[in-house]
């Protein structure tokens, strides 16, 4: 008898414990963290040490010795001694795949040049035409204004997926997009790989990509300040795949921005010409 008085005491104290308003409640499943609480733009797991303020990058652009043809060849001359930039931080979710992606910049009297090289995997490339939706494919983005202060000059985005099909306009405050395609036709580029590649290549696919933009074009639509020795232009530098099976979104300057992206030349690095 003595030892049901005692359980029944337990139980109703027990019970008591879990309707009392002043008694601690057990902790609630801790709530999986947001990828970037803070917005701030993570380093890839293959990138060096981060700095310490994620200060926007600057890189010097040296002027192209000759005009070369526009090949997708990495390894040629023309580019032999010019550095490249590394996109090393990720927007949003940390990405399963992370491709190491590589940029040269160059200039002459009447191009700027840029050379692409993608250490990928699931590479992917459905959009066969030039205006198309390249971003959702495995592709590479220049985002850049022609003269400083971006915020109030506006940019160009040319985007640009692995088979060489673009995406390019102009974005001006006030203006609407005004690149034809036309103008669009200017541009003399190269992709290493043919398409369309669908289902995509599942396994580890090194790709190039070379083009040329001539200032003829870039002077129409925005504020134009023709390249020479200590001219600086807003730029950054983008890798993504919007529509594969392992998407991604990478950039050479960091983007304080709760979710991916693109669109934010307040975070713009730049570009110093030689």
């Amino acid at each position: 008898m003595r030892i049901l008085v005692l359980l029944l005491l337990v139980l109703s104290v027990a019970s008591c414990a879990g309707t009392n308003p002043s008694s601690p409640k057990p902790a609630a499943p801790a709530a999986a963290a947001p990828p970037v609480p803070d917005g701030r733009t993570m380093r890839v797991r293959w990138a060096g040490k981060a700095p310490a303020d994620q200060a926007p990058p600057v890189y010097r652009v040296v002027r192209m010795k000759n005009n070369p043809a526009i090949d997708a060849n990495w390894d040629k001359p023309a580019w032999k001694d010019v550095k490249p930039l590394t996109p090393e931080y990720y927007m949003g979710k940390e990405p399963a795949h992370q491709p190491r992606v590589q940029a040269k910049v160059a200039y002459d009297d009447e191009y700027l040049y840029v050379i692409w090289r993608v250490e990928d995997n699931y590479v992917r490339a459905v959009a066969t035409t030039s205006p198309g939706r390249v971003w959702c494919d495995s592709a590479v983005e220049f985002f850049f204004t022609p003269c400083e202060e971006p915020r109030k000059n506006g940019y160009y985005n040319l985007e640009t997926n692995c088979t060489g099909h673009m995406l390019f306009a102009s974005n001006v405050p006030g203006v609407p997009n005004g690149v034809t395609k036309e103008e669009l036709a200017q541009v003399v580029i190269t992709g290493s790989l043919k398409g369309p590649i669908d289902p995509e290549i599942a396994k580890p696919t090194t790709w190039t990509l070379e083009y040329k933009l001539p200032y003829s074009v870039l002077a129409k639509h925005s504020k134009f300040t023709r390249p020479g020795p200590g001219v600086r232009w807003g730029a950054n530098f983008y890798k993504c795949a919007d529509e594969t099976s392992h998407p991604h979104w990478l950039t050479w300057a960091p983007v304080t921005w709760p979710e991916p992206s693109f669109h934010r030349p307040e975070f713009f690095g730049t570009l110093v010409f030689e």
